[in-house]
């Protein structure tokens, strides 16, 4: 029996893992709901597409007050 090899793509997860409200991201990866649930049963060029759409997520995050 064949198994299916291991996703050459890694998770973007670093174990913050908190939803938030405002924009419906983890405060962690910054993936949504649906991306963190689907991650392992996504194929490795729909995970390269989540990790491409996540440094534009960063810059849109609302700023803390300092």
């Amino acid at each position: 029996m064949n198994r299916p090899s291991e996703s050459a793509v890694p998770t973007p997860c670093v174990g913050v893992c908190r939803m938030n409200g405002a924009t419906g991201w983890c405060e962690g990866c910054l993936r949504t709901l649906d991306e963190i649930a689907l991650w392992s049963q996504l194929a490795d060029r729909d995970k390269l597409a989540v990790w491409k759409v996540l440094p534009q997520r960063r810059t849109e995050l609302p700023q803390a007050d300092a």
